[in-house]
């Protein structure tokens, strides 16, 4: 009789369980568009830029993040275009992990400015704040501030503030 009891428990249980959800993936690769005011760093004006990110989730909460941006900000001294290449690596805490993701982070970054006839390099760490909401199970839309301070050798500290949105799909 006992036994009886266990195997219709087991079935109740069974048959009364609520249906699994899908877990978001852990990793993403996106696309993202924003305006790098430069602040005079490497005397160059602000300027929009393409960026391509990916994402790798840990545990826990907290997210390993690269994001290179592509930048054509003007040159104030000839008032010709340059490129900007500013590639980052970070890593992020998520509030939340669910189909709304507010986050804050922190971003090691690299700025290499083509210059015609110099280049220009700076190294800079900076915050950022931002969150990523879920259309669906694996595309997720963001948005994303940041403030990086730059140093260079022999010249000042220099600050970089950067607005993006953008698109990622996860796997």
């Amino acid at each position: 009789m006992r036994t009886l009891f266990c195997a219709l428990g087991l079935a109740v249980a069974l048959f009364g369980a609520s249906p699994a959800h899908a877990q978001f993936a852990n990793r993403s690769l996106g696309l993202s568009f924003g305006y790098m005011d430069f602040n005079r760093t490497g005397g160059l004006e602000g300027g929009f830029f393409v960026g391509f990110d990916a994402s790798y989730y840990i545990e826990s909460g907290f997210d390993l993040v690269s994001l290179t941006k592509l930048s054509f900000p003007r040159d104030p001294a000839t008032g010709k275009r340059v490129v900007g290449l500013a590639p980052s690596v970070g890593i992020r805490y998520l509030f939340l992990e669910e189909t709304f993701r507010p986050y804050a982070g922190t971003d090691l970054s690299y700025l290499f400015v083509f210059k015609s006839g110099s280049t220009g390099q700076y190294v800079g760490l900076g915050p950022n704040l931002g969150f990523d909401y879920f259309v669906t199970d694996t595309v997720s839309l963001g948005l994303r501030g940041q403030y990086i301070f730059y140093i260079a050798l022999n010249e000042k500290t220099q600050s970089s503030l950067t607005f993006s949105a953008g698109a990622a799909a996860y796997f």
